[in-house]
């Protein structure tokens, strides 16, 4: 009877630990923007990771919606075996400048999808590259409202915005943050613009791509540095109540 409480004590770690687990998986399951940040004024090259959370189902279709208040005047994909993409284009209520010229359209939504027998299958991601800009220079960021259909017919809207304050949605909407432009040319050219964006007189140096991918593995390090650090909390809580189990029943075969 002695280890009755033992038991509960290690019965309650491993529900903490499981709650543990459950909480922090979700979190490095969503549609997002890579990198997550670029320079006000400048062209830049984004991912638009998708990964894959249904167990019984493929991702075959990825629709993002740009936003149309603050228009993007160059936008192009770049070609990714076994997926078409098409540009949607809408007329803006005002029109832009853009190097001197008016512009009167600009894209407002992009769809990839997947050719026969191609998908995104369960426990994969995908992602998709987009050349983007002028980036605007009149906010902090770009939110492009995101639908991920699987081959079920399931949708899964990743469209809600985060706010100040408030915890993070269950879906959200993936986010580009925009940071004053730092560039001495005054050309704002973010360090992430593909060769075709290079090609228009709005690429960057080795220099800059390497900075570029620096500051991804400094996130990819950052999300394994988590992960394991979950794994961590999860192991020491169960070492502990296996300690204690054993203590209890060492000081209760003692007392016998």
């Amino acid at each position: 009877m002695r280890s009755l409480p033992a038991r509960r004590t290690a019965a309650v770690a491993l529900a903490a630990a499981a709650s543990v687990v459950a909480l922090a998986g979700p979190a490095f399951a969503h549609v997002t923007v890579n990198p997550g940040s670029a320079e006000q004024g400048g062209y830049t090259a984004v991912d638009f990771r998708v990964p894959n959370e249904n167990d019984a189902a493929g991702t075959v279709k990825l629709e993002v919606n740009l936003p149309l208040d603050h228009p993007l005047a160059s936008v192009r994909t770049q070609p990714l075996p076994g997926w078409t993409s098409t540009v949607e284009k809408a007329k803006l209520d005002k029109p832009i400048k853009v190097h001197g010229n008016d512009v009167n359209e600009a894209v407002s939504k992009i769809t990839w999808t997947a050719d026969a027998g191609v998908k995104v299958a369960p426990g994969q991601f995908q992602e998709f590259r987009v050349s983007l800009g002028p980036l605007p220079t009149d906010t902090e960021a770009l939110v492009f409202k995101a639908l991920q259909t699987y081959d079920n017919g399931d949708v899964v809207r990743w469209i809600d915005e985060a706010k100040d304050g408030q915890p993070e949605p269950a879906k959200p909407a993936p986010v580009l943050k925009l940071t004053k432009a730092t560039s001495a040319d005054g050309h704002g050219v973010t360090a992430s613009a593909t060769p075709s964006a290079a090609a228009d007189g709005h690429g960057t140096g080795h220099g800059d791509a390497a900075k570029n991918d620096a500051a991804s593995d400094d996130k990819a390090s950052d999300s394994t540095a988590r992960v394991l650090g979950v794994v961590g909390i999860v192991v020491g809580v169960i070492g502990t109540a296996v300690g204690v189990l054993g203590l209890r029943r060492r000081n209760g075969g003692s007392a016998s």
